[in-house]
């Protein structure tokens, strides 16, 4: 079976920019509604689509949190390139984590935090979701169920380095939160199986901002933005997002 490879997109409209941001073993389709409904309420949109994500496992494994930092940087100057001064940013999972980091290493006009993971170890459902990714992946392409088992058990020994890297990347920005002075609205959907979801309190009353907002989603698991409560999200991001103090 061919596998097409999502790839970023840019909409835009309006002159006030939002940077969209997926998750790990994500791809751009998971903020793509989103975008969709910024763009018709006048906001430019980019998402980039991190390396090694949305292709073969076999390349996922050969970069790392600091190759997905970059694309992100990468795409934050992208759109000041193309002449968007003040930008947003909001992140789903590990694209919230990011969002977190963009909001105290560059200028942001707000941020959106979407099941952000706040913390990481050895029994953390995270790996266990990206193991899952990689199983299906291989079915997609066809392969029998003993070439898979066999190619799992060889993934989880050499992922062990990346998961390392990647409970460091969550635990660094975590230490930095306390320097967030931005607007920031924190989403969580109430069954969320894949961070523990009382980290977005935690989030909540450790940034420094004096504009903050945490909500719930009783019905919304992990990917939230493509969860049974999407519309209601979309629009408390678009009610955040035009309360804030843009100059364009």
């Amino acid at each position: 079976m061919k596998i097409t490879p999502p790839k970023p997109f840019l909409f835009e409209t309006g002159r006030r920019a939002v940077l969209l941001l997926h998750g790990f073993t994500g791809s751009s389709a998971d903020v793509r509604m989103l975008g969709r409904f910024l763009q018709d309420h006048d906001y430019t949109c980019y998402a980039p689509q991190y390396k090694g994500h949305g292709v073969s496992p076999d390349l996922l494994l050969k970069t790392g949190p600091r190759d997905w930092w970059q694309d992100v940087l990468n795409a934050y100057d992208h759109l000041k390139e193309l002449g968007y001064q003040e930008i947003a940013v909001a992140g789903l999972s590990l694209g919230g984590l990011f969002s977190l980091k963009l909001g105290f290493t560059r200028p942001v006009v707000g941020i959106v935090s979407m099941s952000t993971p706040t913390k990481m170890d050895s029994s953390s459902p995270i790996i266990a979701g990206y193991l899952d990714y990689v199983r299906n992946y291989k079915k997609l392409e066809g392969k029998s169920a003993d070439q898979i088992e066999t190619e799992m058990a060889e993934y989880q020994t050499e992922s062990m380095s990346q998961i390392a890297e990647l409970k460091d990347e969550i635990n660094a920005v975590a230490s930095e939160v306390d320097m967030i002075y931005a607007p920031i609205f924190i989403a969580q959907g109430k069954l969320d199986d894949m961070v523990e979801p009382h980290g977005a309190e935690w989030i909540y009353e450790t940034v420094e901002s004096p504009d903050k907002e945490l909500k719930w989603y009783a019905d919304s698991g992990h990917v939230i933005t493509i969860d049974k409560e999407r519309k209601i999200l979309q629009n408390d991001i678009l009610a955040f997002l035009n309360h804030l103090d843009w100059h364009e």
